[in-house]
């Protein structure tokens, strides 16, 4: 297809006028450069966005309580009730396709009262009771040590495991963790284990102020007994938590003899719902820069087609000749569309990697000032660069098409009469 001889004609042609091509390829050039950035800056607010949502398993919902809105069964309106452990037993049992159910309870705050003492240090930490299921809702990495165990749980151990700004505030650089004492609101616990969160965005440093013990251990030292102050649910991969989180909510109505059409006695957060809103909003975001892109992408190969509708004309002369000593209508059309298609994949190719260029400089600069809130990482994958180019072959035979056919529609004798 492509002979010496016709390379040789196809950069001649390409050489005749450098000024007008470099003009023509600098629009094919910008419009796949904007196609590709608008893209890669699309992924990187996403990237950003999604990171808020950290490593945490977005198919799940928080669940807590709230004052009643509806008189029900002899009991007042605006009534407060509390979740029971008994009540996460018959979330496990009653409703299908429940993967973790984790309750919760919370003591203290960060940034709030100093709550924990070691020695002669003090500070002020996030403090939770938590069941070991909770390590697959929120993953984070164990540094020293373990994580709870159920044996913990069932023995109700005073034992905790502490977030390295835990580590930082209480503790002198380089000693042992593992094996001490903290004293928490006036109660020892042994340290087990240390961690850091998997995502650092987001509330990072208040992940690192936190400490975890057992669910029922928190509960008999800071007299919560079996209460619950709220609940982290996780659905079966194959299924989503949105759709059967009306399932629990009537499972909880009827333990708490709440009216069933109240819908204020039950708070909750659907992270999976959240999520997928997000998801929705980038991919409408990805096709508006596709749209963009594409526009500015055609104008440049319209002009494409009309530079080569003006060497047809310029070349008039030089086609009736051809024709005249026996060159077929494809051969002639072929060499037009090869021209076009050869000027569109090399504008092209130096606009896509123009734009690797700016997306790398962007990464290089995000790393060397730190996380950017709600922007991270800009790039795109394999899929957009392939889609790109066969968008570039496809733009490179389009423009090339009307100029070719034009081209062959010449008769050799009107040709050759052209001045």
């Amino acid at each position: 297809m492509f002979s010496r001889d016709r390379w040789d004609e196809i950069l001649e042609a390409l050489n005749a006028n450098k000024f007008r091509t470099f003009l023509t390829a600098f629009g094919v050039f910008w419009g796949i450069t904007i196609l590709v950035l608008l893209l890669a800056l699309t992924n990187g607010l996403k990237n950003g966005v999604t990171a808020d949502f950290g490593d945490f398993a977005t198919n799940s919902m928080f669940m807590w309580t709230q004052g009643t809105s509806k008189p029900y069964k002899g009991l007042p309106k605006g009534r407060y009730f509390n979740y029971k452990i008994g009540d996460v037993d018959a979330i496990k049992s009653q409703v299908p396709n429940i993967k973790y159910v984790s309750p919760r309870n919370q003591l203290g705050g960060f940034r709030g009262n100093n709550n924990v003492v070691r020695g002669t240090k003090t500070g002020a930490f996030e403090i939770y009771g938590d069941y070991p299921e909770y390590i697959k809702q929120q993953p984070m990495d164990i540094l020293q040590g373990r994580f709870l165990s159920y044996s913990d749980i069932d023995a109700k151990r005073k034992i905790c495991v502490i977030g390295t700004g835990v580590v930082k505030g209480l503790y002198n650089k380089d000693e042992d963790v593992l094996g001490t004492y903290i004293k928490i609101n006036g109660v020892n616990f042994l340290v087990v284990g240390t961690f850091k969160m998997s995502n650092n965005q987001g509330d990072g440093e208040q992940d690192a102020n936190t400490i975890y013990m057992p669910f029922t251990t928190f509960g008999q030292a800071f007299n919560r007994g079996e209460s619950v102050g709220w609940m982290v649910i996780t659905a079966n991969d194959n299924i989503s938590i949105t759709a059967l989180k009306q399932q629990v909510f009537d499972l909880m109505k009827s333990r708490h003899k709440v009216h069933p059409e109240d819908d204020r006695a039950i708070g909750h957060f659907d992270l999976s719902e959240q999520f997928e809103r997000v998801n929705g909003l980038f991919s409408i975001l990805t096709l508006v820069g596709y749209f963009v892109g594409a526009l500015v992408l055609m104008s440049g190969i319209i002009g494409i087609s009309n530079i080569m509708l003006i060497v047809v004309k310029e070349r008039t002369k030089e086609i009736g000749v051809r024709r005249a000593l026996g060159a077929s209508p494809w051969t002639i059309k072929s060499q037009i569309l090869q021209e076009s298609l050869i000027l569109t994949i090399i504008s092209g190719m130096v606009g896509i990697s123009f734009a690797a260029f700016v997306i790398w400089v962007m990464n290089t600069i995000l790393d060397s000032v730190g996380p950017v809130e709600n922007f991270a990482n800009p790039s795109v994958s394999m899929q957009v660069v392939f889609t790109a180019l066969i968008i570039l072959v496809v733009s490179g035979v389009l423009a090339g098409l009307i100029p070719a056919n034009s081209a062959t529609k010449m008769k050799p004798v009107d040709a050759l009469r052209t001045d």
